[in-house]
């Protein structure tokens, strides 16, 4: 303790991005280990506002075709799935799932004053608060509560991105961020190739030798360090990856595909996370939804026919989120509005497949907006407690959310 003392006058005169570095080399970490070391949570962000009365559709309620008018799905077309709601006829893969008992839908998902903001509606999702009151994502305070080492940089990983998931927001871990792997690297010269893996041993080094009574020090020592080993291990877990599933060709499936190289090179991910945008239809919706839902459903399907051939199966759960849903009446450009409630999908192995939740009420609406009638946070609930082994009370606030039957009984 006596190092630590001596470093925190000039703790804080540092940026806030090295202060939470040093604090979590500071600090001691929590004893907490997952009970469930080899699962994973893969979160997929459909961003934008997906529009869900036209991704699971009412089709036997005659006002789904009122208010939709030239929207609404042909009823011909709809792939049924229990004979009063059916997926969007692009979601042939998700069907699939659906018919194996791997695909689980919660209805009419919401929260208690809706906002109409994307911006602030995806802060609400991404803490698990309403009203303002937390700071950290959720599972960032999930990752605050874990044991953290050197060898578990890879607790959470976010990929297909720039930038670390608001819902990774943690106050003692940092979370890798990598759009492709070759990005994810200590960069060499090109012009001496043979060279770089020299010179990054001297990086190595040099930054080693920094002395520890300094906040930098602690920095440079731990923090390099960590950076460089993750930055090797994502290299050879791509490098070592072998697998007969192809992959559509689009990023997002390429997201997914990274997410599975990291699971099956056992590298610890307690927690994946992936993004697909343009969900935003207030035009065009005809064209620009359809095409979002086909590439989301076939990468996510490829993504878990990988995670099968690997023998990860039982391990690995996906669960979907959008920032709210659509109005139930069609604009006037061919599109929808900012609306409320929206299904959630949670697909894999480990899932209890059906329905959840209440059928959306279109005839009870709320100035043109679904009633919401399950709480975001009673699914965040059920994963943190049933599938992570979790505390959700501890994780998403004082506040107790009921949970959903919605995963099989755990191992």
């Amino acid at each position: 303790m006596k190092s630590s003392v001596a470093i925190l006058p000039a703790f804080a005169t540092l940026p806030a991005v090295f202060r939470r570095a040093v604090a979590s080399s500071i600090l001691e970490s929590p004893t907490n280990t997952s009970p469930y070391p080899d699962r994973t949570l893969v979160i997929v962000q459909m961003a934008g506002g997906n529009d869900g009365l036209n991704t699971v559709i009412p089709f036997t309620d005659g006002k789904y075709y009122d208010h939709r008018s030239y929207l609404a799905v042909k009823e011909n077309e709809i792939l049924d799935l229990d004979g009063e709601v059916g997926l969007h006829p692009v979601l042939e893969k998700m069907k699939i799932l659906w018919d194996k008992g791997d695909l689980a839908i919660v209805q009419g998902v919401g929260y208690p004053n809706q906002s109409y903001s994307h911006f602030e509606s995806m802060h609400i999702w991404q803490t698990s608060d309403n009203e303002g009151k937390l700071k950290q994502g959720w599972l960032g305070r999930y990752f605050d509560s874990l044991k953290h080492t050197q060898d578990s940089v890879f607790q959470g990983l976010a990929t297909g991105q720039g930038q670390l998931p608001p819902e990774y927001s943690a106050e003692n871990y940092s979370a890798p961020v990598l759009r492709t792997v070759s990005e994810y690297q200590l960069k060499g010269d090109p012009l001496y190739i043979g060279a770089n893996q020299s010179r990054a041993e001297a990086v190595m080094k040099l930054y080693s030798a920094s002395p520890l009574q300094t906040p930098y020090g602690i920095l440079l020592d731990n923090t390099m360090e960590a950076a460089y080993k993750s930055s090797q291990q994502i290299k050879e877990a791509a490098d070592q990856y072998v697998s007969t599933i192809e992959y559509p060709d689009t990023s997002f499936a390429n997201s997914l595909k990274l997410i599975a190289q990291a699971i099956t090179a056992g590298l610890g991910v307690k927690v994946g996370h992936v993004r697909i945008g343009g969900f935003d239809t207030h035009s065009d919706q005809l064209v620009e939804q359809p095409d979002l839902l086909k590439t989301m459903s076939e990468a996510i399907y490829a993504f878990l026919q990988d995670i099968r051939a690997a023998n990860k199966e039982d391990d690995v759960l996906i669960m979907t989120w959008s920032e709210f849903g659509r109005r139930v009446g069609s604009n006037g450009s061919g599109g929808t509005d900012h609306g409320a409630a929206a299904p959630m999908f949670l697909m894999g192995k480990p899932v209890a497949g059906g329905i959840y939740g209440e059928k959306p009420d279109l005839v009870g609406l709320d100035k043109d907006n679904l009633k919401f009638t399950t709480d975001f946070r009673s699914v965040y609930s059920t994963v943190l407690s049933q599938w992570l082994g979790a505390d959700p009370e501890a994780i998403i606030g004082s506040e107790r959310f009921d949970t959903i039957p919605l995963l099989l009984k755990s191992k």
